[in-house]
């Protein structure tokens, strides 16, 4: 009964898809619709699987320098199971927000601030357990450090210095620390310090009488009293004492001194009342994250002020009304709702043997009949051949499927219980696979955890490239060679973008042909027999060309390098010569007698 009761605060599995995995998503309020149907508004949790690569990147990276940062057990002590199924327990908090249907929860979870104190291991050894450390805005893409991390490890320690000795000086720099504004070792009483307060209020409700703003918006004598007595007008009375070493004459006529009486106002006092209605409004959408509320709201007022009016707000009447009226509709809404466990048969079960679906998500306590493991494929994740339930997973023409188990991890941690192929070579990289030429194969569904083949099956989880050869004709290895001036091989390579000319190449083709018609071409030249070449290879060594250098002196300037014309045909191994002259269609023929 309690498992299938919701509150509102209870992070919840909802299921959106019957082969996706599920929502994660946590319970904000429960609401009665006019059919009599519950809505739950929800806050969004992603995965990683739902965030771009880039995205990803930058998550490893953040999540690399914790590892530097703590003491705790890092990721390079896991194995390469653990760090695979590390990767699904993490989560990415949002700000926004969405209305499910309460028919939709399938179970609750647990989802948790990422404790760096803590080792990762307690996350994977706990079921339903998740964690988060960053913020992903859906509508920018972007990821941010959660503001309300718990500042505690190594990081947030304080560094206490030394203890200075006698006659030492202090080399730290004094602007930098605090200044002392209190003697408790003062000559005067307690008595007398209430009464020099007792005049330092009277001199600031007397202040803002005389001021014209301010007898504007406190109109009545007991508005300017509550004003003058708050926090400012104290901190000034003290820190007066403090500096004219608590004398009071002298401290009083400071108060009072010849241009009048000194008025102190804080944060309520300055602001307008359509700035409160703003501060207000912008609380009510972004809580008490004030970076966004001084962006979107507030932006010519500091954040400094906007954190001192927050706090002098909440001792005001206003926040006294704003909390009641909260409370009365908190109390008029729903507190909790009972949904009963989900038993519809889910789409993607294969059907046994005997034609009967099996219980859905492999619910424990039914009866296990094992299937013959010739009639399908093992298990995508774990290889199983056996199973009370097997499950359709990834697209219909690939024919995978999951056991029971590994389904039901597939729709809670959005990922494969154990890693595929591709994901082991991510996980111990190897130098071939740094190459970004060979990293951009790698599909997408390889990098999210989507539906990837193993290596147990017949078929290749990601649709190879459909292979083909490109045969040239001997037309057109002749139009190469005689048009080369209009062809332009080397600058259309350059431009692949820009179509050649055929008109030009055959009218050129055509007047050389006829010139050449005395002597036409072979249409296929006949390769020298390797035995042929090598004998003239014996007779013909190549010659190294004598490179004289000379030594540079002190009285003769350096001679510059001459560069030879670089020969761009490419040489090959049989007497280093090129393409063309090995099947005959150069000027020089290579005639070589056995």
């Amino acid at each position: 009964m309690a498992a299938n009761m919701y509150r509102v605060g209870d992070y919840v599995y909802f299921e959106n898809s019957s082969s996706n995995p599920y929502l994660i998503r946590r319970i904000e309020e429960l609401n009665k619709t006019a059919s009599g149907n519950v809505e739950a508004k929800v806050v969004c949790f992603y995965r990683r699987r739902d965030i771009s690569n880039t995205l990803i990147m930058l998550a490893d990276k953040h999540a690399k320098e914790i590892e530097e940062e703590s003491e705790t057990t890092v990721e390079a002590d896991l194995t390469d199971k653990q760090k695979h199924q590390l990767k699904h327990r993490e989560l990415f908090l949002s700000r926004q927000y969405e209305s499910l249907p309460a028919t939709h929860i399938r179970g609750k979870c647990s989802v948790a601030l990422l404790n760096e104190t803590e080792s990762v291991l307690s996350y994977l050894d706990k079921e339903d357990t998740f964690f988060y450390s960053l913020v992903y805005d859906p509508s920018l893409k972007t990821l941010l450090a959660d503001k309300g991390e718990i500042r505690v490890g190594p990081r947030y320690q304080a560094d206490i210095p030394e203890m200075l000795l006698e006659g030492e000086s202090d080399e730290r720099e004094q602007s930098k620390l605090e200044v002392k504004v209190w003697d408790p070792n003062s000559p005067l009483t307690d008595r007398q310090i209430d009464q020099f307060l007792v005049v330092a209020r009277a001199v600031g409700t007397f202040a803002r009488a005389l001021d014209c703003s301010s007898s504007v918006r406190q109109p009545s004598l007991h508005m300017s009293a509550a004003a003058a007595s708050r926090d400012i007008t104290l901190f000034h009375a003290m820190d007066t004492l403090y500096r004219h070493s608590y004398d009071l004459s002298s401290a009083i006529s400071v108060l009072v001194p010849l241009g009048g009486p000194v008025l102190c106002r804080d944060e309520m006092e300055e602001w307008s009342a359509s700035e409160a209605s703003l501060f207000e409004e912008a609380l009510e959408k972004y809580g008490k994250d004030f970076n966004d509320i001084r962006q979107d709201f507030l932006p010519w007022k500091s954040l400094t002020s906007i954190i001192e009016y927050y706090y002098m707000w909440k001792t005001t009447d206003r926040y006294v009304q704003q909390k009641r009226l909260k409370a009365a509709e908190a109390e008029s809404k729903l507190k909790q709702v009972y949904i009963p466990t989900y038993s519809k048969p889910n789409p993607n079960q294969i059907s046994t043997s005997n034609g009967k679906p099996g219980t859905v998500n492999g619910a424990v306590g039914t009866t296990f009949q094992p299937q013959n493991p010739l009639l399908g494929r093992a298990c995508e994740s774990c290889y199983a051949t056996q199973s009370h339930q097997w499950y359709s997973w990834g697209p219909p023409n690939m024919q995978c499927r999951l056991c029971a188990i590994c389904w039901l991890y597939w729709k809670k941690y959005g990922g494969l219980k154990m890693p595929t192929q591709s994901e082991e070579d991510k996980l111990s990289p190897s130098p071939t696979t740094e190459d970004p030429r060979v990293r951009s194969h790698v599909s997408r569904q390889a990098m999210q955890g989507m539906p990837v083949r193993n290596t147990g099956s017949p078929k290749s989880a990601v649709k190879t490239r459909q292979a083909f050869f490109l045969h040239t004709t001997y037309f057109t290895k002749f139009a190469r060679q005689v048009c080369k001036n209009t062809l332009r091989l080397r600058q259309a390579a350059r431009r692949p973008f820009v179509a050649i000319n055929y008109a030009a190449i055959r009218a050129e083709y055509a007047d050389r042909h006829a010139e050449l018609s005395g002597s036409p071409l072979k249409s296929k030249s006949t390769r020298k027999p390797l035995a042929c070449i090598i004998g003239y290879l014996e007779i013909h060594p190549a010659k190294k060309p004598n490179v004289i250098r000379s030594t540079p002196s002190l009285q003769t300037p350096a001679t510059k390098r001459m560069l030879t014309t670089p020969n761009h045909t490419s040489l090959s191994i049989l007497g280093k010569r090129n393409y063309s002259h090995h099947n005959g269609l150069d000027e020089l023929t290579c005639c070589v007698s056995d």
